[in-house]
């Protein structure tokens, strides 16, 4: 299915592996490569107002790769590494290492509902947007995920969405809401546009986000290239920060 072969390896800067909700096929194996930049001179403050903040910037070079154990279980694993700055520190190292398992607990040939669990050790960089670089330790996992695809005469549309819930040693816990909207016009064309909502328990601020992201995938084959633009369009205590995001597929 086009929505399956397409909706992995999506996610945000610092944020966990997230996948769609359709599961890998048997045997099958897909790799995204990632190069993510995103820098901010102002930040959201805690009554979500705009104001000045000493310029930071966060860079990530990622592997995300998910393979089919059945037609319905899929293990999927991010890594990479990091390197940022900001007005007090200056960082770089491994990013977080991901792992999980999504299942697939209902699929009809049109939709599908899955969870996912997972685990990730954090890495030297910002392991959430709103911490000091270093922050952070283990974190643990649970997400509901559910898509949907419709074929028109114009080409294929498929919604994602995905709540999850995470617990966090060393960083307030998180809810995370994540969705979206894909259009393949024809066989070589994927646009994306996606959101990354979150919010923080209070400890010791409760920092909220909303990031937009705007992409397209051009397919060469069994490679795919893909270039886009994520800012952070509202928040609190959050950087509004903004920039690209790259990466090459590679389905196998």
């Amino acid at each position: 299915m086009i929505a399956a072969a397409f909706l992995c390896g999506l996610g945000g800067l610092g944020g966990q592996a997230s996948a769609g909700a359709w599961p890998a096929p048997p045997g099958e194996t897909q790799i995204i490569a990632k190069y993510e930049q995103q820098s901010a001179r102002r930040g959201f403050g805690a009554d979500g107002a705009v104001g000045d903040l000493d310029h930071r910037q966060d860079e990530t070079a990622s592997l995300f790769v998910e393979h089919g154990l059945t037609d319905r279980l899929t293990l999927q694993a991010k890594a990479g590494l990091t390197r940022g700055q900001d007005a007090f520190v200056r960082y770089s190292g491994r990013g977080p290492v991901e792992l999980g398992l999504r299942y697939a607990v209902l699929k009809t040939p049109r939709g599908v509902a899955a969870v996912y669990v997972g685990a990730a050790d954090a890495g030297a960089g910002r392991n959430a947007g709103y911490a000091a670089p270093g922050k952070g330790e283990a974190d643990l996992e649970a997400r509901l995920l559910a898509g949907r695809s419709v074929v028109t005469r114009h080409g294929e549309i498929f919604a994602d969405l995905q709540v999850a819930r995470l617990r966090r040693s060393g960083l307030a816990n998180e809810t995370r809401l994540d969705a979206t909207l894909g259009f393949r016009p024809s066989g070589k064309w994927l646009m994306l546009a996606q959101t990354y909502a979150g919010e923080a328990d209070r400890r010791p601020l409760k920092s909220r986000w909303l990031k937009a992201e705007l992409s397209a995938v051009r397919s060469f084959g069994g490679w795919g290239v893909q270039a886009g633009w994520r800012e952070t369009v509202a928040g609190r205590e959050i950087p509004k920060d903004r920039g690209v995001v790259l990466g090459i597929w590679r389905g196998f």
